[in-house]
C-alpha cells in the first residue's frame, strides 16, 4: 500500500490500467475530455506490475484489479464508480476540487 500512496501522492488523477483494457482505455478518455491529464499506470508495462495489482485487489477490493482511479490522492473506484459519478454530475466537481481541471462550461 506505502508504494500506491507514493505513486498518488502530489498527482491530481491517477490511473492503473493495461494496455489492453477496453474500460481502461474508456475512463482515461472520459477524464481526458473535461481537459484533465490523468498520470496513467499501464500495470502490464510496469517491471513492479503486478505487485502494484496485487496490492490493488487485496487492500483495496478492486475487482477487476483496472481500471482503479485515483482522484485527489483518494481512492475512487472503478469504471462503473466513475460512470456513477458522471452520471449523477459528480465526476467534474471532484475533478476541480482536486486541481485536475480549473473551469468546466457546458456549451
Amino acid at each position: 500500500m506505502d508504494t500506491i500512496t507514493s505513486i498518488v501522492a502530489e498527482k491530481p488523477v491517477v490511473i492503473f490500467s493495461k494496455s489492453s483494457c477496453c474500460m481502461s482505455h474508456t475512463i482515461k478518455s472520459l477524464i481526458s475530455s473535461y481537459g484533465a491529464n490523468p498520470t496513467v499506470y499501464e500495470l502490464d508495462e510496469m517491471p513492479n506490475g503486478q505487485a502494484i495489482e496485487s496490492a490493488l485487489v487485496q487492500q483495496l477490493k478492486c475487482q477487476p484489479s483496472v481500471p482503479a482511479i485515483f482522484i485527489g490522492q483518494q481512492f475512487v473506484g472503478g469504471a462503473d464508480r466513475v460512470m456513477s459519478l458522471q452520471v449523477r454530475n459528480q465526476l467534474v466537481p471532484m475533478l476541480i476540487r482536486s486541481n485536475a481541471i480549473w473551469v468546466w462550461t457546458t456549451t
